[in-house]
């Protein structure tokens, strides 16, 4: 079995940026990648997080900044003398070789002869050994993008750059591949840096995820804290979908005492933590109020006197409903926004809740985050595609 690979360190960009003309793909950003780490790069196309990952690699030159590695600055190194490789969505197999000689292509090309203990080893880590005679095109999409992480892994780098790998896979194959990585990172401990603009693919591999939007970093931080807490409405709505209510403060609370915000919204009062509100309260000012669709749980307007007190609630009328197995998921119109949605499992249904019923949507005030007011409410996305 491969050994996990300890030598390496950060990954660090520092002022890194990139222009093409008058076009800013990247703005200067720093940031650090924790040796080690499954490291995603999410944003939607245009955000600047494939040019990012290009002048890691050395495939695109900085217009400003350093790449560092480990401490050693290697800006200036050519994309073949950096101790880092890269997986492209297209694999970028030879397909008159066998997965062997796919596998082996970097170790011959240093002329290195004796190759069978690695090659194998690189086999038995991504589960091909039945598979080392085979050509390319006698491959599942699945299989060629395990050949193509074994032969950028079988040069022990210290970092693996994967650019959309899994892309070009259907639905399925991609949610089991999103595991297979999973498993060979922890497997040989060195730092995946994973390009995507999904964001349920960044969610699942990666330690720690960085929102791209406009060429910069939008927020940094563990998939669960950046679902749970998002710090713009840009990350409230790419990472999943939030409804964003926007109302007046009639309490600024207080962090530090641990008292709620206030705010009035849409003929009642929603509550949420002063802590998790990163947006500048004060009283009579504005201020949006987020809760994930999930966390709702919907009631029958003839039901409104058995939800419990404290809780979070709106009044509402629905005006569609869909049915996806798990859950429905109900689009409510109400005096707090034109179209808020809920999910709820369909555990027992109220055969009430259907399109033109009265409703109350209510949730606990703990799962209400608080923004600024004076952002865009769309998330957006780029016009101009990754420069790169």
């Amino acid at each position: 079995m491969t050994q996990r690979q300890t030598a390496g360190g950060d990954v660090r960009l520092t002022g890194i940026s990139k222009t093409y003309g008058s076009f800013t793909a990247v703005r200067p950003l720093d940031l650090t990648v924790p040796q080690g780490s499954f490291f995603a790069l999410l944003g939607a196309s245009g955000c600047g997080k494939t040019t990012t990952l290009r002048m890691i690699a050395g495939l695109e030159e900085a217009t400003t900044g350093t790449v560092s590695l480990g401490g050693t600055d290697i800006t200036g190194l050519p994309p073949y003398k950096r101790p880092v490789n890269t997986v492209f969505q297209s694999y970028a197999l030879f397909p008159h070789l066998d997965v062997t000689e796919n596998i082996a292509f970097g170790l011959r090309r240093r002329g290195i002869r004796s190759v069978k203990k690695q090659v194998g080893e690189m086999l038995e880590l991504v589960q091909l050994g039945d598979f080392a005679h085979r050509k390319p095109h006698q491959l599942s999409g699945g299989q060629q993008q395990r050949v193509a992480v074994a032969r950028a892994l079988i040069n022990h780098p210290q970092v693996l750059l994967l650019d959309e790998p899994l892309g070009a896979l259907d639905l399925k194959l991609r949610r089991q591949m999103q595991l297979e990585l999973k498993r060979i990172q922890t497997e040989v401990g060195i730092t995946f840096i994973h390009v995507t603009h999904d964001q349920e693919e960044a969610m699942t591999m990666a330690d720690t995820v960085a929102v791209m939007n406009g060429g910069r970093v939008e927020q940094l931080g563990a998939p669960a804290d950046l679902y749970e807490n998002p710090r713009t409405t840009f990350v409230a709505n790419f990472l999943g979908t939030s409804n964003l209510i926007e109302g007046e403060v009639v309490s600024a609370g207080t962090k530090g005492a641990g008292t709620d915000i206030v705010v009035a919204a849409g003929g009642g009062r929603i509550r949420l933590s002063a802590g998790r509100c990163p947006a500048p309260v004060t009283s009579g000012g504005r201020l949006l109020v987020g809760v994930r669709p999930e966390k709702i749980s919907l009631a029958h307007a003839d039901e409104a006197e058995s939800i419990t007190d404290g809780r979070n609630r709106v009044t509402g009328r629905i005006v569609d409903s869909s049915f996806i197995g798990v859950s429905t998921q109900y689009v409510v119109e109400s005096p707090a926004g034109k179209a808020l949605q809920v999910y709820e499992q369909n555990i027992e249904r109220d055969t009430r809740l259907v399109p033109g019923a009265e409703v109350v949507l209510h949730w606990n005030p703990a799962h209400t985050f608080g923004l600024d007011a004076g952002q865009p409410m769309d998330a957006g996305v780029e016009s101009v595609e990754d420069a790169a």
